[in-house]
């Protein structure tokens, strides 16, 4: 064995011979700004390299010596070629201008950038100024509604702020906030953007959670990037639209200090009740209250030559009031997120930095209700104090990514108080503690030619209390094999523990849902996933990718109440339901990147289900999001200097719930019976959204637009929920089973005005 062992090592370390050595490069626009997803072929002595761009538009490759050839290519910007002698270890730098094209003295400026770029594993990276002509709600571009127009998302429906990929729950993905995780994910329904579109400069959304760097949740990973280059000049840029505003400030303080500050509020206090109603007959609510506000501040400075600092801190408050005096019945829900996380970055070498990071993030809930003499109040939080520390640096010319991770978990799931006015209180109050410690190491060699390789491996122990510690070991594996300049494939598995759940207790975007940590025999959830996939460059603008998984998951959570139970102290550990899952499907996308006409088509073809031993007798059955079918076409045209035109169709199976199959009478009250557990489907849903920009002024630095929006154009009635109505007549001879349909979003018609200086 020890043999084979360095028999292996020997002939691999020569593949890294004299012959060969390293050139590391940095793909960049005219305007200084990173291009990730470019295309680097290189050319030496006949032999072909290819690389891509990450999202920092570097990329690195082990090559032979002699005279090189490299062309880089990038849509909407000219391809560029270098020629020199590669003789050593080189760091280069390379500028792309953007396409310019001259007809009859008239000058056609192609400023368009990808606003989605493939990287490597199916992994997708947005480019949110590029999406603003994306349909939305208010006029604003969502983070997550953009994200459930790709392969692999599943969605969610009216009235749900949730992401569902591959087949998980929504707990399982984690938001990452420049490395801090976000646990309260959502306004109230989904309405709104979560976070300031203005503020954020890039998304990479993986689906997998294929680096290593990355745990803690069993499905996808979504990182968002703050602005992180120094403002040269004051800069000022927002959205003012008829239920909420935005606005972002650039300042510099020097040429090595400056900082991005963002806000957001609603005034929409008493426009939020005929929204939340289903109808306008419907009296549930006689007097109903939202309202929300957040901000972001990041601070960067370049401290010295080595030393790079930037502070994120974001901050957002949420407060619905339902005031109802025919029942006597007053609501206050209250939810909250703060975060605050200082980086620095130290560059030693060209291949060699460090990043170190400390965070802490928390995440509340407070719901209270007074109805009649009964004063009920269920409140939760999660907070998280962390350290992240990354090496990135070369062995053998082989790039390497390492580190270690700390976490301090202090959750209350459930603080539940129950107070009758005659009597005496009713309370509980359940605290965990947890500490979660990982090592991590994600090495990308190059094994061909053609294929390169992505191994990781995430080592991570964990304890709650004196019983509950667990050692996991994750490996990751990403093959990636490029044929040429136009098909790429690859293929990965992943294994993933998740020791903090998410336990919904709503069917809606209403924040009551509570997270708790693997304690008192609550075990970690875990998932493995096999997934393959291909992608190809069909001309100079349209691109197309197609790829399967297969996922299996242990230990699932299902909290089968409501938000707490009133008649009763919960106990987690006997409330909580534990089984499996298994999710799997076939993914598509077609996209359109460059040109008047940009766009792209998602298809996914899914299948999601479950087995708890305490539901439906034990046996297998639909989850509740396993929708067969999810369609999103995405067009966006250029008419001209002053408009352009947005359209996004949405196609999707109907979401699974459970429907009585028979009834019967017990003292002329009827008594439904149910047979399977998510025994029935929802309508099919069908949303069709518009908009329009026009442009007063439009330059890469000064912008003033108006944005005209329509959501559900065709004012289709996709319901949230449906239920079984039995009415009786008077005579009680007679009985009417009626199903009924609750919808909350018909046609949805916005204007806003956006503006930069």
């Amino acid at each position: 064995m020890k043999a084979i062992i360095l028999l292996f090592l020997f002939s691999f370390s020569t593949v890294f011979a004299q012959s060969k050595a390293t050139i590391i490069g940095n793909i960049k626009s005219s305007e200084n700004e990173n291009l990730p997803g470019a295309s680097i072929s290189l050319e030496i002595k006949k032999q072909h390299y290819y690389a891509v761009s990450d999202t920092l538009g570097n990329f690195q490759q082990n090559i032979s010596l002699g005279q090189l050839k490299i062309t880089v290519t990038q849509l909407g910007y000219l391809q560029k070629s270098l020629h020199f002698d590669f003789i050593k270890d080189t760091l280069i730098s390379i500028v792309l201008e953007r396409d310019i094209s001259l007809l009859k003295e008239v000058v056609i400026a192609n400023d368009k950038k990808k606003g989605i770029t493939n990287l490597s594993g199916g992994k997708l990276s947005f480019n949110l100024k590029e999406l603003s002509s994306v349909p939305t709600v208010l006029g604003t571009t969502d983070i997550v509604k953009l994200l459930q127009l790709t392969p692999g998302v599943q969605n969610s429906g009216d009235a749900n702020g949730y992401l569902y990929v591959r087949g998980g729950d929504p707990g399982h993905n984690a938001i990452l906030y420049d490395g801090t995780p976000i646990y309260g994910m959502s306004h109230l329904l989904g309405v709104f953007p979560f976070y300031n579109t203005d503020h954020i400069k890039e998304v990479e959304f993986d689906k997998s959670s294929s680096n290593s760097k990355y745990g803690g949740r069993l499905s996808s990973t979504t990182l968002l990037v703050p602005n992180k280059k120094i403002p040269s000049e004051l800069g000022i840029q927002g959205n003012v639209g008829i239920l909420a505003s935005q606005l972002t400030l650039a300042v510099p303080v020097s040429d090595k200090v400056g900082f991005y500050i963002s806000g957001r509020k609603t005034y929409i206090d008493e426009t939020v009740g005929p929204l939340l109603r289903s109808d306008s007959e419907s009296n549930d609510a006689q007097d109903m209250k939202y309202g929300f506000s957040d901000g972001n501040v990041t601070l960067v400075s370049q401290i010295s030559k080595k030393n790079f600092l930037s502070v994120d801190a974001f901050i957002s408050a949420d407060e619905l009031k339902i005031k109802d005096g025919e029942l006597a019945l007053r609501t206050n829900l209250k939810w909250s997120n703060f975060t605050v996380a200082p980086t620095l970055v130290t560059t030693f070498s060209p291949v060699l930095s460090m990043s170190n990071a400390v965070y802490f993030s928390k995440y509340s809930n407070e719901l209270n209700m007074e109805q009649a003499t009964i004063q009920f109040g269920v409140s939760s939080y999660v907070k998280d104090f962390g350290f992240n520390n990354v090496f990135r640096y070369s062995i053998k010319n082989i790039p390497i990514e390492s580190g270690v991770q700390y976490a301090h978990h202090n959750l209350q799931p459930q603080k539940v108080n129950v107070e009758n006015l005659t009597n005496n209180d009713t309370s509980q109050n359940n605290i965990i503690n947890a500490d979660e410690v990982a090592v991590f190491t994600t090495v990308k060699p190059k094994l061909t030619d053609r294929l390169n390789a992505e191994l990781g491996l995430r080592i991570n122990y964990y304890t709650s209390g004196s019983n509950d510690s667990y050692l996991h070991f994750q490996p990751r594996v990403l093959l990636n094999y490029v044929a040429n300049e136009k098909y790429s494939f690859y293929g990965s598995y992943n294994r993933q523990y998740q020791y903090l759940s998410l336990v919904t207790t709503s069917s809606v975007g209403i924040p009551t849902d509570f997270w708790i940590a693997s304690s008192d025999g609550i075990k970690p959830q875990s998932s493995d996933e096999f997934s393959i996939g291909a992608n190809q460059n069909i001309s100079k603008s349209i691109s197309s990718s197609f790829g399967g998984f297969y996922r299996l998951m242990n230990n699932l959570l299902e909290y089968p109440y409501g938000i707490t139970q009133f008649n009763e102290i919960t106990t987690l550990k006997n409330d909580l339901l534990v089984g499996k899952g298994k999710a799997y499907g076939l993914e598509m996308m077609l996209r359109k990147n460059s040109g008047k006409f940009t766009g792209w088509l998602s298809y996914t073809l899914s299948w999601s289900d479950r087995n708890f031993d305490e539901l439906n007798n034990g046996n297998t059955y639909f989850a509740k999001y396993d929708r067969r079918h999810n369609l999103s076409v995405v067009g966006m045209y250029d008419l001209n200097s002053k408009w352009n035109f947005g359209i996004t169709q949405v196609f999707s199976s109907g979401n699974r719930f459970t429907m009585p199959t028979s009834w019967y009478f017990i003292n002329n009250n009827p008594v439904k019976e149910y047979s399977e557990y998510n025994n029935a489907k929802m309508p099919n849903y069908l949303r069709t959204d518009l908009s329009v920009n026009y442009f007063f002024l439009k330059t890469n630095k000064k912008e003033s637009a108006l944005n005209f929006s329509i959501y559900n154009t065709f004012n289709i009635e996709n319901p949230i929920y449906v239920f079984l109505n039995i009415q009786v007549n008077e005579d009680k001879n007679n009985v009417i089973v009626k199903q009924e349909k609750k919808v909350l979003y018909r046609i949805l018609p916005s204007i806003s005005w956006r503006f930069k200086f």
